[in-house]
């Protein structure tokens, strides 16, 4: 048995918040020893290149395991090709009362309210200077949960300038259903005013640091298909780079009656994985050939990691399935998608 296979029973007696922060703490001191990079294994080595950056493989660590981008060096040892971090607002806000986190392990999924809990821009910069992991970095940005929906801008905008010069992209966050009224802004004319203003500031910033940050935007997969189609003719009009699919889900059909079932917040895991792939095989039909997608959303196996790439995506990403699953599952799926790339030279 693998030692995340010895851990994870103590890990599950834990409230799962508080399992969490031990974990990270625990990577931080095995990375800082040495230990975790020879329990890890050598990264996969299967270079790509997506939004114009060259990624070390094809597995990233999604947004919202590391906040504050307090663990990059630690979680980078685990073999990712790519991280991200965030979801990072302008000032310090504790998020929603606890308890907030809940597993529903006979499904291998989790329920969250988190609310984007953070200590502000500003302390998360300061974390991701001191990282000395040169990997790609994707800084995820959102809005505070006091600011008017109306003002969102404003914050996105602020989040925007702060984490710039930092970051190897930047991942705007519209779609998690724990900040009151924040999916609205992936409807129509508030998603094309905030994507202008986005677009219209990173342009000046590029001027002024002299580089083009791409963008990138993380929509939800409780989308219809003409919300997807109005969207991907949004990004390709607006110059984003790529659109992470999914976050999280507010619909429990595929656990309703279960233990937990019933709490508020996002549902992730592997009853998300359907819904995510839908969403990716309808922004592949839409958006030009080639426009890079993000899969996310209830990969468990590599199997799984193999299925959101023939559904449309580009690369993928990894959160809830290294609770259920362990470290090891980032070498398993960047494996088999290296694997498959050799087969589908096109796809490189």
């Amino acid at each position: 048995m693998s030692a995340y296979g010895l851990a994870r029973p103590l890990l599950f007696a834990l409230d799962p918040e508080r399992a969490h922060e031990l974990t990270l703490q625990a990577l931080d001191g095995a990375a800082r020893t040495g230990a975790l990079r020879l329990l890890a294994g050598s990264p996969v080595d299967d270079p790509v290149e997506v939004m114009g950056l060259r990624l070390a493989n094809r597995v990233g660590l999604a947004a919202g395991l590391d906040k504050q981008g307090a663990h990059i060096d630690a979680l980078a040892a685990l073999g990712f090709g790519f991280i991200e971090v965030g979801t990072v607002t302008p000032k310090a806000q504790p998020g929603n009362p606890k308890p907030r986190m809940f597993r529903l392990p006979q499904c291998d999924a989790l329920i969250n309210r988190m609310g984007f809990n953070n200590a502000g821009v500003d302390a998360f910069v300061a974390n991701v200077r001191r990282t000395r992991w040169r990997g790609v970095l994707g800084l995820n940005i959102g809005k505070n949960a006091s600011t008017p929906i109306e003002r969102a801008l404003d914050d996105y905008v602020y989040c925007l300038d702060r984490v710039y010069e930092h970051a190897g992209y930047i991942a705007v966050n519209v779609s998690s259903p724990n900040t009151r009224n924040l999916r609205q802004l992936q409807e129509g004319d508030a998603l094309d005013d905030l994507l202008a203003g986005l677009r219209a500031r990173r342009d000046e910033l590029a001027a002024l640091h002299g580089r083009r940050v791409p963008l990138a935007l993380k929509i939800a997969p409780d989308l219809d298909g003409g919300q997807v189609d109005a969207i991907a003719g949004l990004l390709a009009r607006h110059g984003v780079d790529a659109v992470i699919a999914t976050n999280t889900t507010v619909t429990r059909d595929a656990v309703a009656g279960l233990p937990g079932a019933d709490e508020a917040g996002g549902l992730s895991g592997a009853p998300v994985r359907e819904l995510s792939n839908r969403v990716i095989r309808a922004l592949r039909a839409a958006l030009p050939r080639g426009f890079p997608i993000v899969g996310v959303g209830g990969i468990m196996s590599a199997d799984d990691a193999l299925a959101k790439i023939e559904a449309g995506a580009t690369v993928v990403q990894l959160y809830t399935g290294l609770v259920y699953r362990g470290p090891a599952l980032v070498r398993q799926c960047a494996r088999a998608l290296a694997d498959r790339a050799r087969q589908w030279p096109g796809r490189r």
